[in-house]
């Protein structure tokens, strides 16, 4: 356990916090309403880089006609998530609240100041659409170690799913964040080939985004579900649970491995959406009905674009060509299949 305090005058930032991962819809916008915290209460999260930016390096190299262009990533790294009910000692800087309409979005700069010394610690963002986090800026805080209950690591078999509809009935955007982090390392790891997906939820996930982006050939490459519970053989690609607390990608012996979070991984490996209820008119108490599975969105299941190129800017094989033409393609017509 830490508390984060002010690198400048000492004063304590936070509450008794531990690390966990990163989660997937960190960079995430969604809809217009207000959404929840991104971090659960002592917790804290480490981002390698928040709101980068590409700026090209000249000169750009040729190869075979073909300008290679390269970029390198730019911006604040590592900067600390917390719950917003975890920031203690600080107070708001007035001239950068700005946002959209119910809150703040942090455009203008860090806008929590220490109280105690006024030096610019911290980002508080819960405007619509935004997960509601304060991010600490690493320069101006630094942690102190603190006595408290040692964090329990969950056992890989205690992974908890998360459903692929919200309770609206709309589809989850933590399953759109989490399956576009999962499809730029799939095409990662694909080398520009086709690559084949099981028939059922996880090709519900993926197909439509393979037929996209993809060569239409005949695969290649071969996905495959991988983890704990399951003893399918793996040769080819296999998609594993990442887990929740460590960021630990679980092991195993495939051609490449691609993470998928572990409450999706785990509604993909285990969930069955069939109903079994009680037969009616007169039959045995023991008997049951196998109803259909609840409705699904009217829409189909589309990755998060944005999160999608800003996990494909972090990833070295974006440099080369095929895939930064799939990464322009995507950033100039952020609409196009699947993400529309």
């Amino acid at each position: 356990m830490v508390v984060f305090a002010c690198a400048e005058c000492g004063a304590a930032m936070t509450t008794k916090v531990a690390r966990v991962a990163l989660p997937d819809h960190s960079g995430q916008k969604y809809g217009h309403g207000l959404l929840p915290s991104l971090l659960e209460p002592g917790t804290y999260a480490v981002d390698p880089g928040d709101g980068q930016s590409w700026e090209p390096l000249k000169p750009e190299p040729e190869a075979q006609g073909v300008r290679l262009l390269t970029y390198c990533i730019s911006g604040a790294p590592n900067r600390i998530g917390i719950a917003p009910g975890d920031v203690r000692g600080t107070v708001f800087i007035p001239e950068r609240l700005g946002g959209c309409c119910c809150g703040w979005d942090g455009q203008y700069g860090p806008n929590l100041a220490c109280a105690r010394c006024d030096r610019p610690v911290a980002t508080r963002v819960d405007d619509c659409g935004f997960w509601q986090v304060v991010w600490l800026e690493p320069e101006a805080v630094r942690p102190v170690a603190v006595g408290g209950p040692v964090q329990r690591v969950i056992d890989w078999a205690e992974l908890q799913s998360i459903p692929p509809v919200d309770p609206r009935g709309f589809w989850s955007p933590l399953w759109e964040a989490a399956a576009a982090v999962a499809l730029a390392h799939l095409l990662a790891v694909s080398g520009g080939k086709r690559v084949s997906v099981p028939e059922g939820p996880v090709a519900q996930v993926f197909r439509r985004a393979i037929d996209s982006l993809l060569p239409p050939e005949p695969p290649e490459r071969h996905l495959v579900l991988a983890g704990p519970g399951l003893s399918a053989a793996i040769t080819d690609i296999a998609l594993v649970p990442r887990h929740p607390q460590t960021g630990e990608v679980w092991p195993c012996d495939a051609g490449a491995v691609v993470p998928l979070s572990a409450g999706v991984w785990t509604y993909l490996a285990f969930n069955d959406d069939r109903r079994l209820v009680p037969a009616a008119y007169g039959m045995p108490a023991v008997v049951r009905r196998d109803d259909p599975p609840p409705l699904l969105p009217s829409s189909p299941f589309r990755p998060d674009g944005r999160v999608f190129l800003s996990t494909l800017e972090r990833l070295a094989a974006v440099r080369q060509p095929w895939l930064r033409r799939i990464y322009d393609r995507v950033k100039d017509r952020p609409h196009m299949d699947p993400f529309a």
